[in-house]
């Protein structure tokens, strides 16, 4: 499967964040989280999936379980099954999120 970025289209996340699902196949997926300045990811858990993340562009305060850090671009987190994990877009910021297995809950909203 290949890809080319600008044919996909930005799910409309919020006012202050939208995502691509950037590919998918087997169990994984790939996804591209653009945050405005300001922007929240709520913490939250999962409990059927795991997921690392890339940050591409930007910084981030993160919370991944107690843990809270400022994470610029080419750093990353993992949260596993259940560990609560969240992020504050402290500038425009891209994030590239992994998640195993797929998120059946983005393809839906997707649609």
């Amino acid at each position: 499967m290949i890809i080319n970025h600008a044919s996909i289209d930005a799910h409309i996340v919020n006012e202050t964040s939208s995502r691509k699902i950037l590919g998918m196949g087997g169990t994984l997926m790939m996804v591209e989280v653009t945050f405005a300045k300001g922007g929240i990811g709520e913490v939250h858990s999962h409990d059927a999936h795991e997921q690392v993340s890339y940050i591409v562009k930007g910084s981030f305060e993160v919370q991944v379980g107690e843990e809270t850090r400022i994470l610029k671009a080419g750093d990353s987190f993992y949260a596993g099954f259940n560990v609560p994990h969240g992020v504050k877009a402290l500038e425009d910021s891209v994030i590239l999120d992994v998640f195993t297995p797929f998120r059946q809950d983005f393809l839906e909203a997707s649609q």
